[in-house]
């Protein structure tokens, strides 16, 4: 049974604070606690009887976990020049994804964690088909395009109960207590561990059960709305993208997969887009 596991930094035990994952220092001792939380994970996930497990590491540069403390058991996908950023690897051949670390969405609870969507230095909220969606859940359409439905997830109390709400099936793992954006109630990581180690057997030991989660026939619409009119304006220079307001925008495909395709990109140019394009050009 092969298994899939795409892995952010944000919802892994012992994170309270966006500092905490960019200050050289603590970033490294971070890089650590991710490396053993997907660790718990791959654990669990052997334990439930997987039989291969791939890693999809999908936090920032998407190189933070570190190969050699890694279960040598599970391979594992680095770097940041992906197609299909956190869910590079996964295809039909997988029969569950689960999704460690995780983070709530921009807008969404109150009090998640480092909460954003996609790309915090743009991205103010995302609908597929008219509906409001975070990261988890719209990874999870992807994988069920694939036909691979989601197992598991872990990250702080609210995010947990947030992508539940779609979710409501998987097995969620709480890492922390969610207090603020930028504060939490944190459990020892071993504690945490020991909870991401076991709702994963659980989950993997119910995968044949399981169903994808699925957008419905017909084509997908993505509407994302970015922080500045300028990020908005840009993404127009794909033939594809019209504007629907000052800062929004919006793009149909044919399917789920070319469109979170068609999604990275706008966003990618959005990024750039934030101080302006040619401004940030060394030519």
């Amino acid at each position: 049974m092969k298994i899939f596991i795409s892995a952010d930094m944000e919802g892994i035990s012992g994170v309270a604070t966006n500092q905490q994952l960019k200050t050289p220092s603590e970033y490294q001792r971070f890089r650590k606690l991710m490396t053993a939380d997907v660790n718990a994970a791959i654990e669990g996930a052997f334990n439930g009887g997987a039989t291969e497990v791939v890693v999809a590491d999908g936090h920032g540069n998407m190189s933070n976990i570190i190969i050699e403390e890694l279960d040598p058991r599970a391979r594992l996908v680095s770097g940041n020049n992906r197609v299909m950023c956190q869910l590079e690897g996964l295809d039909e051949s997988f029969e569950g994804i689960m999704f460690v670390g995780h983070h709530g969405r921009e807008g969404g609870s109150d009090v998640t964690v480092i909460s954003h969507t996609l790309a915090g230095i743009c991205v103010e909220e995302m609908k597929i088909n008219g509906k409001v969606v975070g990261e988890t859940e719209m990874n999870s359409y992807v994988a069920g395009a694939m036909g691979v439905p989601p197992l598991f997830i872990s990250g702080d109390d609210a995010y947990v109960k947030e992508v539940q709400e779609t979710l409501p099936e998987v097995e969620g793992a709480v890492t922390k207590r969610a207090v603020d954006r930028f504060a939490a109630e944190l459990l020892h990581p071993e504690v945490a561990r020991k909870e991401i180690r076991e709702k994963a057997e659980a989950a993997v030991k119910k995968a044949k059960q399981a169903k994808p989660l699925v957008i419905g026939e017909g084509p997908v619409t993505f509407d994302l709305k970015f922080k500045g009119p300028q990020q908005a304006k840009m993404t127009t220079t794909l033939p594809t993208v019209e504007l629907t307001g000052p800062k929004s925008i919006r793009f149909t495909c044919d399917n789920m997969v070319t469109a979170y395709k068609h999604m990275w990109g706008c966003v990618i140019i959005a990024m750039t887009a934030t101080n302006g394009v040619l401004g940030s050009v060394n030519a």
